[in-house]
């Protein structure tokens, strides 16, 4: 079997015994096809053929041409998974990934807004047509909830439970978890349901919660557009979707939240991960410790 009818067969136990969502088993395919692009240029198509230098050799070439190291990481998991894959199923025998490390991912602190600049998206004019008022629910939605884009498309009209102020997320792996949708977010959601999305509704009714112009589900590029649009207007430059998702735990965290509580809305599934925010404004420890310690301030 050669590495591209394997990279089939691996991309389908991906989807049917291992149960991987399309959007991981879409990036895994892309990773993987680039990998065996690469081999092939190089004259390798067996299984057998691949090496330890070769693989090091491509992960060298994908830092040099200014791959983000998120992406970075994610193509070595999916070439380490492949060759794990090609091993187990008796594919072939050479296993040149079996101790390949993950690179390391330089830690960075996530892009916030202030909670100024939130309120001045948020409390803009939204026009009241249909297209106006979906876009401020997602504005709401994705600071009010903590949402991914991904997540937020992915919404349908049975995950939505307004009169429990609840959202049932599907996040990374399809895991679920419930969010609160209170307040603002709340608001705005239930206007664009009661007013603005049976106008966007097609000739095909459809579960989804946020639709485009067509009636069909909003993709994650036209979220990112809205996002960016949006912000613009109210004088921040490069807004994205996750930029109001990290500001939505920073600002949980600035107002005492509990890092345990803000993991779970967050969907996180190591700790390590939120701990991040707890280094993004570093003045708000001091603020706490001035404030809680009996003798801070003697």
């Amino acid at each position: 079997m050669d590495l591209e009818r394997a990279l089939t067969e691996y991309l389908g136990y991906l989807t049917v015994e291992r149960g991987s969502s399309s959007n991981t088993v879409g990036a895994y395919g892309r990773d993987l096809r680039r990998y065996l692009g690469w081999l092939a240029e190089r004259g390798v198509t067996d299984p057998e053929g691949v090496t330890r230098e070769l693989v090091e050799a491509h992960v060298a070439d994908l830092v040099d041409v200014g791959l983000a190291p998120a992406s970075v990481e994610r193509a070595v998991s999916a070439i380490k998974g492949f060759h794990r894959f090609m091993v187990s199923d008796e594919i072939c025998r050479a296993y040149p990934t079996s101790d390949l490390p993950l690179p390391a991912k330089p830690s960075r602190l996530p892009d916030v807004i202030s909670v100024e600049d939130a309120e001045r998206l948020l409390d803009q004019p939204f026009p009241q047509t249909p297209a106006g008022l979906r876009d401020h629910a997602i504005l709401e939605v994705l600071y009010g909830c903590g949402l991914r884009a991904s997540e937020l498309t992915g919404l349908d009209l049975r995950a939505v439970l307004l009169d429990e102020g609840l959202l049932r997320v599907f996040g990374k792996g399809e895991k679920e978890r419930v969010v609160p949708v209170l307040g603002a977010a709340e608001g705005a959601l239930r206007s664009y349901l009661d007013r603005g999305r049976g106008a966007l509704v097609g000739r095909r009714p459809t579960a989804a919660v946020f639709l485009n112009a067509r009636g069909g589900r909003l993709s994650r590029q036209s979220v990112h557009a809205i996002v960016e649009r949006y912000g613009r207007v109210a004088g921040i430059s490069g807004l994205h979707p996750h930029t109001l998702r990290h500001s939505f735990a920073t600002h949980l965290l600035e107002g005492g939240a509990d890092l345990r509580v803000v993991q779970e809305l967050l969907g996180h599934a190591n700790i390590a991960t939120t701990q991040l925010y707890t280094h993004v404004d570093r003045s708000h420890i001091r603020r706490v410790y001035l404030a809680a310690h009996p003798r801070a301030r003697e």
